[in-house]
Order: structure tokens, then sequence, then C-alpha cells
């Protein structure tokens, strides 16, 4: 069959070979059968024209149903290629979890429980109804209220709830004023919250009926109400219900001492007593100190009316108990043989006071009671001697804890400085005349602060070139691997051109170093004074004006190293010819610093001009 009401060829069988191709078409996707409604996989039903030519509409309507009343005016059959065609638009289509999440209804509802053989009929259980529109599924849930003596909480979880066996509850089946069955249980429901009336109005269109007030429960209110006493004789402080409706968990709290350091070994000790005004009765706590040496018991009284006067056991049950208005700040009280003091009290005992008695604030001020003697007597560490195994730290190990541990590292540190290494060059102080001529490489690790000594090979020098000295750290001169307070060892600010290392009994003199080494000094002047340019500028300064004939002194050494008159001098022969103009006061490395100032005529070469110029 052609589009468009061609000729439906129904004389010719419908047989292999008697088939005709539609050369109109151009649609020959297979239609898709599996969808969500509503939130629920359902599969598509295309049915086709039956064998007279009618259409499906017509062929529908004779059968009794009507697509377009149960599904709207969307495309029922999803395909114009059956012969349907389209009465409206579709939206976009939103599954049901999506659009009702976290949609709960709340009602107030309540059932009533039958008690036997009490002098109650019934309790009356308060509920609330949760009804989740996203699934229609129902919990009912009771408050908690306090002291009931009936566990509360869920009392039906998140479910569908039958209503019959081929039925379930819905939303419409709800209203105020009703009731609802729930596992052969009724309940009443009589109010609701403002999300639960606004939706049912304006989503549903159900008119709710007028809520009902939440009835009662005749026990309680009979319980509630105050009890009736007649005649005025009667001591209503020994209402023992009263009492505890109106002072239960109310504690009153003091801070005593208990000096007993006039007995042999007696100490002052620190304990917690608490009074419940619930039944007048008295609990002390022992407060417990690091490394006081004593059992961990926590009471040293447990729960009990206090006797006043102890001399037997027997007077625990005879004698007059202590009440509230026996305890005050400074007074002294008797537990049971042991005299109390009492220092302090918590801010509620505080308020309690001056509530019921009138005592302000001021007069409840804390005692400083004098603390116990201790004893000045001076305690040294007394550390045994290295004894050569490892290094110094991981054999302190061994004496500062019972199990041992490696010694720390610094991470951090490691971390920035990794691959950070400063070099210096420096010639050996030596009485020997073959040592005046050798020239060593210090290099001294940031990461962890070792250093390595290098000696390069010279020709003919009668010396073997090479490693000199092993990575490790290196002790000053004035500490020792025994010292008490742990041995010390050379830093980075120990380092500078001009300076002297003393290193395994080899003296050292630092005479160069590389660029990097000025560059990291110099990014940090806080920490490396000689290498501030104001600092050593200050210091020049300082020179010229307290010593005659400084400037032109300086003048005549700048010229002498620029024999050809080229403007620049090496920085090199400028530290040696000028160590007799400033002696002590400007060190060598403070004079590179100043002349790396001037330097703009290549690496190393001095513009001595401008140095006499600002001077």
């Amino acid at each position: 069959m052609g589009r468009g009401g061609e000729q439906i060829y129904d004389a010719v069988p419908f047989l292999p070979g008697n088939t005709f191709r539609d050369t109109t078409k151009t649609n020959f996707h297979v239609t898709h059968t599996l969808d969500y409604k509503n939130g629920y996989p359902i599969k598509h039903i295309h049915l086709p024209k039956d064998g007279e030519g009618k259409s499906l509409d017509s062929l529908l309507q004779s059968v009794g149903s009507d697509p377009w009343i149960t599904y709207g005016e969307g495309n029922v059959y999803g395909d114009e290629e059956q012969g349907v065609q389209k009465k409206g638009k579709t939206d976009t289509f939103i599954p049901a979890h999506v659009a009702f999440d976290k949609v709960v209804l709340r009602f107030d509802a309540y059932f009533k429980q039958t008690v036997h053989e009490s002098t109650e009929q019934y309790h009356l259980r308060r509920v609330r109804i949760l009804y989740y529109v996203e699934d229609d599924s129902i919990a009912v849930v009771e408050p908690p209220v306090e002291n009931s003596g009936i566990p509360q909480g869920v009392l039906i979880k998140r479910q569908k709830m039958p209503k019959s066996s081929t039925e379930w509850y819905d939303v419409r089946d709800f209203n105020l004023g009703v009731n609802v069955t729930f596992y052969g249980k009724t309940f009443r429901i009589v109010g609701c919250d403002k999300f639960t009336e606004r939706y049912m109005r304006e989503t549903e269109h159900i008119a709710l009926n007028a809520p009902e007030a939440m009835p009662q429960d005749p026990y309680q209110t009979h319980r509630s109400r105050p009890t009736r006493r007649h005649g005025s004789s009667i001591d209503r402080s020994n209402d023992k219900l009263k009492r505890f409706l109106e002072n239960d968990r109310k504690v009153l709290r003091f801070f005593c001492v208990w000096d007993d350091r006039d007995s042999m070994f007696g100490e002052l000790r620190e304990f917690v007593l608490h009074y419940f005004l619930v039944d007048d009765s008295v609990e002390v706590r022992e407060v417990h100190k690091p490394n006081d040496g004593r059992d961990p018991f926590p009471i040293l009284l447990r729960r009990q009316k206090l006797p006043k006067a102890f001399n037997d056991l027997v007077d625990v049950h005879d004698t007059a108990k202590y009440t509230w208005r026996d305890f005050r700040i400074g007074s002294i009280i008797n537990v049971l043989g042991r005299r109390f003091l009492i220092r302090d009290c918590d801010d509620y005992t505080r308020r309690f006071y001056r509530d019921n008695i009138g005592i302000p604030p001021s007069e409840s001020k804390p005692l400083q009671y004098p603390p116990p003697p201790l004893e000045t007597k001076e305690v040294t560490d007394e550390l045994p001697p290295y004894n050569g195994f490892g290094s110094v730290e991981d054999s302190l190990g061994s004496c500062k804890y019972l199990v041992l541990k490696p010694p720390k590292k610094d991470f951090i540190k490691m971390l920035e400085n990794e691959h950070k290494v400063l070099r210096f060059v420096a010639k050996l102080e030596s009485k020997h005349k073959e040592d005046k001529d050798r020239r060593f490489v210090i290099s001294y690790r940031l990461a962890d602060d070792m250093m390595t000594i290098y000696e390069p090979p010279q020709r003919n020098a009668g010396v073997l070139g090479g490693k000199f000295m092993e990575r490790t750290r290196v002790l000053l001169p004035t500490s020792s691997l025994t010292d008490p307070t742990g041995p010390k060892y050379y830093t980075v600010r120990d380092l500078s051109v001009g300076s002297t290392l003393t290193i395994n009994a080899h003296t050292f003199i630092l005479l160069d170093a590389d660029e990097y080494v000025f560059n990291y000094m110099e990014s940090q002047p806080n920490l490396f004074p000689h290498s501030d340019p104001a600092i050593v500028a200050k210091k020049i300064d300082q020179l010229v004006a307290r010593t005659p004939g400084a400037k032109q002194a300086i003048a005549d050494v700048v010229t002498k190293c620029d024999p050809n008159g080229r403007g620049w001098c090496e920085r090199k022969k400028l530290v040696e010819e000028g160590r007799k103009v400033w002696g002590q006061v400007v060190t060598d490395h403070e004079v590179i610093t100043l002349a790396r100032q001037f330097e703009d005529n290549g690496p190393r070469k001095v513009n001595y001009q401008r140095i006499i110029e600002n001077l």
C-alpha cells in the first residue's frame, strides 16, 4: 500500500514475488517499543490497518476505546508510518521519582491502645502519617514522649499500604476527620501541616474537611493535675512525686579540698562533690591528675545521704543528714570522718543559691587555697658518653626511650632544599710549605647540613687529588660528641668568604664561592647580613667617615688593580688588594657583596670608578 490514499492491491495474493515496493517511502527505521511512562517501563503496541483499509482510529473506536481519551493529545503510537495522525505536541517527559522527589505529605493522627487489667482503659498515642507522593508509600511515626514507658519511634516502616486484597492506598484516600486502617489498626486523622493542605487543594483538587482537636489522654490528664490535700498539717516537702518532677536532673556541684598533710604520708587532694536535689543525696568523686600514683577509682563516696556526724556505722542512718542549705563556699563539712573544705562551685550552683536564698555572686567567689609545697631540687639528666656506634642522635634514643625510635628528620627542609649545594674554594692553613698551594672545594648540602671536601688534582704537586672528606656533619671546634646538651655542628650561617673552618684538626680558609652562593645569600639578607648591600654600604661609609684618608686609600687600591686604565678590574684582585685598607672592619664576603652591585662589564669585572663616586 502506498502513501496518500494510493491503490490497495487486494486482488493480488500476498505471496513471494507478488509484493510491490513503495518507491515514495524514505523512512526505513524500526519503531522503538520500550519506553518509560510515569516512572514505569512500558511497551508500545503498534497496530496496523485492518484488511479492509480502515484506519486505526476507526478500528479502535469500533472496539470501544479511544487512545486520545486515555493518553491525551500526544503521539500515542510514536510513528506516523502507521497511519495515525498526531493530535498534539508531547511535552518533555519527567519521571515520577524526579517530579515528586522529597514531596511528603504529613497528617496528624492518633489511635487508642487498649490497656488490660489496669485502671487505665486505653492509651491515646499520637502519631504522624507520612505519605510519599513519589511512589505512594506510607510511613507511620510516633514522636517520642519523655517518661512514657512505651517504645516509640517508627511504628510502620515506609511501604505501600494495602487497602484491600486488590487495592492500595493513594492520596485520594486521605482527608481530615476520617479513619484509615493499616494492618488492622485504625488511625483517626485530625490535622495536617500547611504544605499538605496547599498540595491537596491546588494539586489534587481535594477539599479538606475541618481539622479536629487532638483529644487528651484521660490517664495523663488525671496524673498531671495537682494532688488534692485536705488540711494544712501535711508537710508538702515529703511529696516525692512533686520533688521528682521539679528537681529531676538538677545537681549542685562543689569543688572541695581534703588537707591530710598532718598525718603520715598525707597530702592535699582535690574532690568534686555532687548534691542531688531530687533526694538530698551526695556523691564525692576524686580528681585524678597525671602520674599521681593512685589507682583509678573515681568515686570516693557513692551516692547516698551524708550524715553530719560520723563516729560509727550506726550514724549513717540515725543522725541528721546534710542538705543544700548546709553548703557554703569556705565552710568545712564532714565526709565520713574526713574534713572537706568547699573552695568553689560551678555557675549553676551560684545561680541556684542566688535565686533561692539571695546570696549574691560576689559572696560566692572561689577561695585561693595554697597549693602543697613543691621541692625545688634541681634534677639534671646525666647522659652516658657516646659509644661510637651509629650517629649521636641515634645513640641518644636508647637513653631517652624504652622503645627505640629512629631520630626524626626535617622532611620539609629536605624537600625545599633538595639538590641545593653551596660550593666554596678554600685553602689549607698549614705550617708545611707544600700545603700552601693546595686548593679545596668545600660543598655544603642545605638539605641535611652535611659537608664534603674535594681536592682537585694538580700536576707536579706531589699530592694525589680526589675526595678529602666523605659527606658528614662537621662539629664546631668548641663542641664535642659527649656534650650534655648535644653536639653542635657547622650551619650555613657559619660559611662566608674569608671565614675560617676547623675540620678534623685541619684549618681551612674560604677564598671564594660560586655565583649561586652569592645569589642564595643575597636573597635572604635577614639570615645573612654580610650579603645585604645596604648594611655593607653603611659600614663602608662609617669607615670612610671615621678614618681620615680612607677614601683616597680605597681609590688608590682600585686604581692599582687597573694598571691599563680600562675602567674595570677583577673582583679577586680588588678583594686581595683591599685587605690593607679595610682590614678587619669589612670582611672579604662584604667586599664581594658591594663589588657585585657595580659589575656591569661582565661577571666578576667591577667598575671601580662607580665605587669611588658612591663613597
